[in-house]
């Protein structure tokens, strides 16, 4: 059985990006290969992640494009040009619109830092999740990997972890510990387990 192409996109320093890397380096991500980074922004240092592990990495933006929806085309056309099976959302902070998402229903995973529903939709990324989280009070937090529809962290939820929240934390404590604990974690064994699925499928059609 061949091994699902998978495809991360990324916005900044690409942590979980090497989570997953790490992930195929110990064989625990067995049924997909990292073979395409794309970031919309230069110089994130996601790339750098991508190139040292030997993986091919793009640039391409909104500017660079003229409008959301010539990237998301320009996109759409790479990805399809590399024969990726998944897409991985890792810290990608860009929403992409319905035309896109509709492409690919069942191959876009995202992972995001609270228990959805709490704490997520439109605005909610980085520490402004965990912020949210601390002026709420929440005693429990954690990460979310679900699948991307046109609704921003809308799609059908694949997996969950909890992360205690400590009396002292600040935005910065919890976030990577929520990275450290639930991210790192649920990212890696979900991508395996959509791989895994996406090639047994493919198998049995053929």
């Amino acid at each position: 059985m061949r091994r699902a192409r998978i495809a991360v996109l990324v916005s900044g320093g690409g942590t979980n990006l090497q989570a997953l890397l790490d992930a195929q380096a110990a064989g625990t991500l067995a049924s997909g290969e990292i073979v395409l980074v794309v970031s919309n922004r230069e110089g994130a240092y996601a790339l750098e992640r991508a190139r040292r592990a030997g993986v091919e990495a793009a640039v391409l933006t909104k500017a660079s494009c003229g409008s959301q929806a010539a990237f998301e085309a320009a996109l759409a056309d790479l990805l399809d040009a590399r024969g990726i099976d998944l897409i991985i959302l890792a810290g990608f902070l860009s929403i992409l619109g319905a035309g896109f998402t509709g492409r690919y229903p069942g191959r876009i995973l995202n992972v995001h830092p609270s228990l959805i529903p709490s704490f997520c939709g439109a605005g909610f990324y980085g520490l402004k999740v965990h912020r949210a989280a601390l002026d709420y009070g929440v005693k429990v937090t954690g990460a979310t990997v679900h699948f991307v529809n046109e609704i921003p962290d809308g799609g059908r939820i694949l997996a969950q972890k909890a992360v205690d929240v400590l009396p002292d934390d600040t935005p910065e404590t919890l976030q990577r510990r929520v990275m450290e604990q639930a991210e790192w974690v649920l990212l890696p064994q979900a991508a395996e387990e959509v791989s895994r699925r996406l090639m047994e499928q493919e198998e049995a059609q053929a």
